[in-house]
């Protein structure tokens, strides 16, 4: 892993889920100051000191990253960046961070992979967002082309949202810039009245819930 890819994963730590702790002025909508990182004189992945790098290697590492997880404003002078989800920080808001989805027409695919390991569980309990503000769930399978982020790529199970059903009894549905659709559920749960179905990946055998 060279340096450049080494930031983009600290940033990605700092940014989703240590900002706080570092007191780093975050705002609802996830941006912090690129300044504001870069005087943090700290080492906490792959050995590399957030101090010893430039904007110009930030902006490097948001242009670099496969994913798209992070957003870059440029506001009154200066630069701010953002992840743009997997947060676990109160701080940021869902409305300010994310675009709301409001018709079941905005979103052709809404499917959370997973393991075999957890499904048992998932079926008895529902998807919980766990630490994290949000369930994720991705805008297309594992091989689409497009489809960027919202799923790890060995997943063996596919649980797709019947969107319209959560939307109709009223839970919040939202997309990030990277295509990743995301939902606080309900008490941080989506039940599993809302799966629409169930199928093994990437055999597509339908599994009954």
């Amino acid at each position: 892993m060279d340096r450049i890819d080494a930031l983009g994963r600290l940033l990605t730590r700092i940014l989703r889920h240590m900002a706080s702790q570092l007191n780093l002025e975050i705002r609802s909508d996830g941006y912090v100051r690129v300044n504001d990182l870069l005087r943090l004189n700290m080492t906490t992945f792959a050995n590399i000191r957030l101090s010893s790098h430039s904007t110009d290697d930030i902006c490097e590492a948001v242009r670099r990253d496969s994913k798209q997880r992070f957003s870059l404003l440029e506001e009154n002078g200066e630069l701010l960046i953002r992840a743009n989800q997997g947060h676990t920080l109160n701080v940021v808001e869902s409305d300010s961070l994310l675009k709301p989805i409001l018709s079941a027409d905005e979103v052709t695919v809404c499917v959370h992979g997973t393991y075999k390991k957890n499904l048992e569980s998932i079926l008895q309990s529902g998807l919980k967002r766990m630490k994290r503000l949000h369930v994720h769930f991705s805008s297309g399978l594992p091989t689409d082309g497009e489809v960027i982020s919202g799923m790890r790529r060995d997943v063996n199970i596919l649980i797709f949202l019947d969107v319209k059903k959560a939307l109709q009894e009223g839970m919040k549905l939202y997309i990030s810039d990277n295509k990743v659709v995301l939902t606080e559920g309900f008490d941080g749960v989506v039940p599993v009245k809302f799966f629409e179905r169930v199928e093994t990946w990437p055999g597509r055998q339908p599994i009954p819930f």
